[in-house]
C-alpha cells in the first residue's frame, strides 16, 4: 500500500516528500517531490520501475490524483469541497426567501429599488434577490404624471428609484418574487376614500364588464383605482361600455362599495345623474312650456290611446300580484326626440292613496300613467323588470 513519508537527508538542504510503494520488495524505488523554502515546485513524475504503481499529483487545494498505471484508467480528481463563500452565498438566499414569505405573509411595505426592466415590468432588487414588478402593478400616477411617455419611457425614468411595494407572490420554488406597487399604495390612500365621496377621475383600461377608473386625489396625482361596471355606467342600456367610456377620458365617479380586505373600490358615474326612473311628466317637460303651442300639448282624456306596445305590458302587470289598476292619466309632447323606442320609468312623486305614477315615452310623446297598487316604490321596480323579461 503506497504509503507517503517526509525525508530530511541524503546530502540535500531541501526537504522531500517520499512516496513508497509498499508492494514492491524493495524499498528503493519510490518517487520524491521536492520544493525549496522560497517556492514550491511540482516536478514530473517519472514512470517507476515496479510493475505494479500508483502514480501521485499533488494539486494546488490539496487534492490528491491517483492513477493505477496497469490498467491505465483515472479515476478522475476527488471533489473539493464547497467553498465557505458558496455555502455562504447560498445560506444568504435562502434567508431572504424566507424574509419576502414574512412580507407577503404580513403584508409590510418593502422600500424596493428598480434595477432595470423588459418587456412586461421592473426588476426591483430585494437583498440578495431580483424580483419583478408587472407594468399592471404600477401606480398609475406615473403614468399621468408624465402623460407624453410611453411605458417603456416611464420605465426607464425609474431606474435608481426606491418604491414603496408589496410583495404579492413569494415562491422560491418556482423563483417567482412578484411585487405590487398599486397594493402598496392602497395601504396609503384608501384610508382617505369613503362611501359616497365624489372623485375627479381618469378612464384607464376598458372591458367587456366595465371600465377601471384612476382616482385623482388633492395632490393632483391618481393614486387608486376603482372599476365602473357597465351596470353602472349609464341609467340607459348599454351593450358595449366602448360605446360610452374610452381610455384617457375625464369623468366624476361617485364611491358606491369599498372591499378593503381585496383591495377594491367600486365606482358609479349613473348615480352622479338623476335616475329617470324617479321623474315625473313636469320634469321632462318644463312647466314654462306646458301650453307654448307647437311645442307641447297635455291631453287628460280618459281615452287617450297607449303608446305602442304599453297596452301589452299594462295586461302582464296587472297579472303582478299585489297590482290592482293601471289608467293613462295625461300625455304630453317633448321639445326633441330622446328615444324612438318605449321607455317605461316608475315617478319619484309620493303615492296618493296608494297609486303611484309611472311615465311611458316613445318618439316625442310622453304619457303618464297612475299604478294603483298595495306594493312599495321597490316592489313595483321589481314587477317592471319581470314584465318586461316576460314580454318579447
Amino acid at each position: 500500500m503506497p504509503i507517503l513519508t517526509a525525508a530530511f537527508g541524503g546530502g540535500s538542504s531541501s526537504p522531500a516528500l517520499t512516496f513508497l510503494d509498499s508492494s514492491s520488495p524493495s524499498s528503493s524505488h519510490c518517487h520524491c517531490l521536492i520544493f525549496s523554502p522560497t517556492t514550491l515546485k511540482f516536478p514530473v513524475i517519472g514512470r517507476p520501475l515496479c510493475p505494479q504503481s500508483a502514480k501521485v499529483a499533488v494539486s494546488v487545494s490539496g487534492s490528491l490524483q491517483t492513477e493505477n498505471s496497469e490498467q491505465g484508467t483515472s479515476n478522475g480528481p476527488i471533489p473539493d469541497p464547497p467553498s465557505s463563500l458558496e455555502t455562504l452565498r447560498l445560506a444568504r438566499r435562502s434567508a431572504d426567501w424566507r424574509a419576502a414569505r414574512a412580507y407577503y405573509e404580513r403584508g409590510v411595505i418593502y422600500e424596493g429599488r428598480i434595477e432595470g426592466y423588459n418587456g412586461g415590468g421592473l426588476l426591483v432588487r430585494f437583498y440578495s434577490l431580483m424580483g419583478f414588478l408587472p407594468f399592471p402593478q404600477l401606480s398609475p400616477s406615473h403614468s399621468y404624471k408624465e402623460p407624453n411617455k410611453n411605458i417603456r419611457e416611464v420605465a426607464e425614468g425609474l431606474i435608481g428609484a426606491l418604491v414603496p411595494l408589496k410583495v404579492i407572490q413569494a415562491d422560491e420554488d418556482s423563483r417567482k418574487l412578484i411585487f405590487s406597487e398599486k397594493e402598496a399604495i392602497w395601504s396609503k390612500f384608501s384610508k382617505h376614500v369613503k362611501v359616497g365621496n365624489v372623485f375627479e377621475a381618469k378612464v384607464g383600461s376598458v372591458e367587456d364588464y366595465g371600465a377601471f377608473v384612476h382616482l385623482r386625489f388633492p395632490d393632483g396625482l391618481y393614486h387608486l383605482t376603482g372599476l365602473v361596471h357597465i351596470s353602472e355606467v349609464s341609467w340607459d342600456l348599454i351593450q358595449d361600455v366602448r360605446d360610452i367610456l374610452s381610455e384617457g377620458d375625464d369623468v366624476r365617479v361617485k364611491v358606491i362599495n369599498i372591499d378593503s380586505e381585496k383591495s377594491r373600490i367600486t365606482l358609479s358615474i349613473k348615480q352622479l345623474e338623476d335616475d329617470p326612473l324617479l321623474e315625473t311628466l313636469d320634469s321632462v317637460i318644463p312647466p314654462d312650456d306646458l301650453y307654448n303651442a307647437g311645442s307641447l300639448g297635455i291631453n287628460e282624456e280618459s281615452n287617450i290611446e297607449p303608446l305602442p306596445g304599453l297596452e301589452a305590458i299594462f295586461e302582464e302587470l296587472l297579472q303582478e300580484e299585489g297590482i290592482d289598476n293601471i289608467r293613462i292619466n295625461r300625455q304630453g309632447f317633448e321639445k326633441r326626440v330622446v328615444s324612438q323606442d318605449l321607455q317605461l320609468w316608475l315617478s319619484n312623486a309620493p303615492p296618493v292613496n296608494k297609486t303611484f305614477v309611472l311615465l311611458a315615452r316613445a318618439g316625442r310623446q310622453v304619457q303618464e300613467i297612475q299604478l294603483t297598487t298595495s306594493l312599495n316604490q321597490e316592489g313595483i321596480k321589481k314587477a317592471l323588470q319581470r314584465v318586461l323579461e316576460r314580454i318579447p
